[in-house]
């Protein structure tokens, strides 16, 4: 079921992200095509499938949601290109390709990323791209920066680089990912609510308990396949946490134990779902799906 629902709304964002890559200009031609490069190589679309999942949910139009969509995905590129820099986490694969700054330069994976996170914002604010009231399209364009900056994935990141060698708590371990994973997940959901028109207080808070749930799942999953994959089916690096002494829930938990919390987060997720109807089924499909990937 959710294969189907992936190769859909993969195929939407792709063919609508693939719009927004045309030079205006010869000169600027290169950092066009490693930007393009940086979106369109590969990708699960976790996060546009989200928004298109959460505006269906409530009865949107999910051509409503496009601007969106594009804008996490954007918003996710510009994070991966960054965190994959030599001062970063220093890594030569992504997606089973050549990281940017190695498919290009440093300083071109640098502008790239620059590019990809106010080209994000650009799309949300432009009724072109997001077809919403001004308003709607202001409240979306605080909901994206919230979760991206220093608050949310940008504040996440800090908190893992100053926690390399360090033995967090799980607490600790917690703040970290909600920031560095979670808040742009959150952010994901709630965008498509907004972008359906219909979202009310009640709705969006079950949504975000929801969102909250499966965006720490998917760190701990994520963690765990750290663990048990290997680098051909991850598409990066595996055993990277695990060598570079970074604090992950299999060493913190065990990995059996992690396997557990992940299913546990799974079904507070669900839970939180229980007052949707039919409409909400991708939504529970994603939630399944996030603690059953292998890659």
């Amino acid at each position: 079921m959710i294969a189907a629902y992936q190769s859909r709304c993969q195929a939407r964002v792709d063919a609508a992200l693939e719009t927004l890559f045309d030079a205006p200009r010869p000169e600027l031609q290169r950092l066009y095509e490693a930007m393009r490069y940086s979106v369109t190589n590969g990708g699960k679309r976790v996060r546009p499938l989200l928004v298109y999942a959460a505006c269906e949910a409530l009865a949107g139009e999910i051509d409503r949601a496009d601007g969106a969509a594009c804008a996490v995905e954007l918003i996710h590129a510009y994070s991966l290109v960054h965190d994959d820099l030599p001062a970063m986490d220093d890594d030569d694969l992504r997606r089973g390709k050549p990281t940017t700054h190695k498919a290009f330069d440093e300083a071109c994976a640098i502008l790239a990323g620059d590019g990809l996170q106010t080209l994000a914002f650009e799309v949300l604010a432009d009724r072109r791209h997001n077809p919403q009231s001004a308003d709607t399209r202001l409240a979306m364009v605080g909901t994206l920066a919230r979760a991206a900056g220093p608050a949310g994935m940008v504040g996440g990141q800090a908190i893992d680089l100053g926690s390399v060698g360090l033995k967090l708590d799980q607490q600790a371990l917690e703040v970290m990912h909600r920031h560095k994973t979670g808040a742009l997940i959150e952010a994901s959901v709630r965008l498509g609510a907004l972008a359906s028109g219909n979202a009310d207080d009640a709705s969006l808070k079950s949504l975000q308990t929801y969102a909250q749930a499966i965006g720490l799942a998917f760190q701990v999953q994520d963690d765990i396949l750290d663990v048990e994959s290997d680098t051909a089916t991850l598409g990066k690096t595996q055993g990277k946490d695990q060598a570079s002494d970074k604090p992950t829930y299999p060493a913190l938990l065990g990995l059996d134990d992690a396997k557990a919390y992940a299913l546990e987060l799974r079904d507070i997720a669900l839970h939180a779902l229980r007052s949707f109807g039919e409409a909400a089924e991708p939504l529970r499909d994603l939630a399944r799906y996030i603690v059953e990937r292998r890659s």
